[in-house]
């Protein structure tokens, strides 16, 4: 940094915080680090007692904090993705959609390891909704070497490092099984608590069949469903391993591929996800436990938004839910701002 006079201080960068003191009515920064001095700045500086400034010197191959975190951003960057101020070395990210956030975790923390730059997010695969602040970037010193973005920039490659998916599907069905609900002995009370986490995203529920205690029936009802135009088949009921239990057999019935029976996550270790093929299209059918009727949130809440956003679920995604997969049970319940499914 250099020592200047203040009225030849016009576009160049501030070094340190300059405050303001009006007793009894202010005392705080009234130009902040990384500023760049204007002509109308001159005579507040001035009035502040400032008759001369540190500055920054620019030197080739350094970057302000400010031009900085523009590159972090340009990393950042995708469809459904708006910018915030730049301020003070750091720049906000902020979600144009409603939609599923998906953070690229393994190309994050290779960049922060190159130290003095950062990003910081909140977790992926979650929803988030429009004007939602989803990560924040900045540079830690006032100046930093072009090389080291340079370097950075070209270990984590072009991809960029976070996307949006907006949903997509929004038709759904319901088959619900089991002879009690069939029979009439007791109300079905699976059915209205998936219709509500579906009607939550925006979902129509285009049906709901209730079916014995039947492979046959339960598969056709699964087809018919499909037929009928739902984009996301869920079967509730016959999901354990009694022998009468049958859902996933008639699952497996109607040709659809099963990608996993069975998940760590409690609730929701009965949890089945496989997808049926019909006209170029990749559709879920899945079988949820009981836990869903009655848990406050359940594996089905943390697999929702990725199956309506479009997302293929592997057994490397249900594997990895491990890691954070057992629910608290809090007395109050914050999901999902808690550590279930993180």
């Amino acid at each position: 940094m250099k020592l200047i006079d203040t009225e030849k201080a016009v576009g160049h960068v501030l070094c340190h915080d300059l405050t303001q003191i009006i007793p009894g009515v202010k005392k705080d920064a009234i130009f902040r680090k990384g500023h760049v001095v204007t002509e109308e700045d001159i005579p507040v500086l001035l009035s502040i007692g400032k008759e001369h400034l540190y500055v920054w010197e620019k030197k080739e191959g350094m970057l302000h904090e400010d031009e900085a975190a523009e590159i972090l951003y340009d990393m950042c960057k995708n469809d459904y993705l708006v910018k915030g101020e730049v301020k003070e070395g750091k720049v906000e990210l902020i979600a144009d959609i409603d939609g599923l956030l998906k953070v690229d975790k393994e190309r994050i923390f290779q960049l922060n390891c190159f130290g003095e730059i950062m990003i910081a997010t909140i977790h992926g695969n979650f929803p988030v909704k429009k004007g939602t602040k989803v990560a924040g970037t900045r540079v830690i010193p006032l100046i930093i070497e072009e090389e080291k973005l340079k370097k950075a920039k070209e270990a984590i490659g072009e991809e960029p490092l976070l996307a949006i998916l907006p949903f997509v599907k929004k038709t759904a069905a319901i088959v619900t099984t089991g002879s009690e609900v069939f029979k009439g002995r007791i109300t079905d009370k699976f059915g209205p608590v998936v219709k509500g986490k579906l009607e939550e995203f925006g979902v129509q529920v285009l049906s709901q069949t209730i079916v014995d205690d039947s492979q046959e029936d339960i598969k056709n009802a699964i087809l018919k469903a499909i037929e009928d135009g739902a984009e996301m088949v869920f079967c509730t009921g016959g999901m354990s391993v009694d022998p009468d239990d049958r859902t996933p057999g008639a699952i497996k019935a109607t040709g659809a591929e099963i990608v996993s029976y069975g998940a760590p996550v409690l609730p929701g270790a009965m949890f089945l996800v496989s997808y049926y093929y019909k006209d170029g299209k990749e559709i879920p059918v899945c079988g949820l436990p009981g836990c869903v009727m009655y848990g406050k949130r359940t594996i089905f809440d943390l697999l929702l938004p990725r199956l309506i956003a479009g997302e293929k679920l592997s057994m490397k995604d249900m594997a990895e839910y491990g890691h954070g997969g057992l629910c608290e049970n809090c007395p109050v319940c914050t999901f999902p701002k808690c550590g279930f499914g993180k």
